[in-house]
């Protein structure tokens, strides 16, 4: 079981930047792919972003693109995404996930291996 523990949340203002970090355990495979998940209250969870292994390959949802950014740091077995331009809509848990294969689409949920317990995020107007 890999544990993945995220921090860096908080409140801010809109407009504000807050910058996320995961760290996965040091027993963890450097190959696995990383990402980033969040779920607002009522609201269903949805992917954020993702990035391979090596840290050349990433990707976004339409709706960060632009104002987010992931990265990863093999060495120090740690994700990031900094959050740029925030958003009232951004207001969520967000979630640290790892996953071993590839295959399914990295927005669904169900193709992650491993998840953190969340860290929320608030913007306000």
């Amino acid at each position: 079981q890999v544990q993945l523990v995220e921090s860096g949340g908080g409140a801010v203002q809109a407009g504000g930047s807050l910058r996320l970090s995961c760290a996965a355990p040091k027993n963890s495979s450097s190959r696995n792919a990383m990402g980033w998940f969040r779920q607002a209250p009522g609201k269903e969870r949805e992917g954020v972003a993702m990035i391979y292994s090596g840290g050349i390959t990433t990707d976004y949802a339409e709706s960060v693109k632009g104002r987010f950014t992931i990265s990863r740091d093999d060495a120090k077995k740690t994700a990031y995404l900094q959050m740029n331009s925030l958003k009232p809509e951004d207001t969520a848990m967000y979630y640290c996930v790892q996953r071993r294969k590839t295959g399914t689409s990295w927005s669904w949920p169900g193709g992650w291996d491993y998840w953190g317990q969340g860290t929320q995020v608030t913007v306000s107007v």
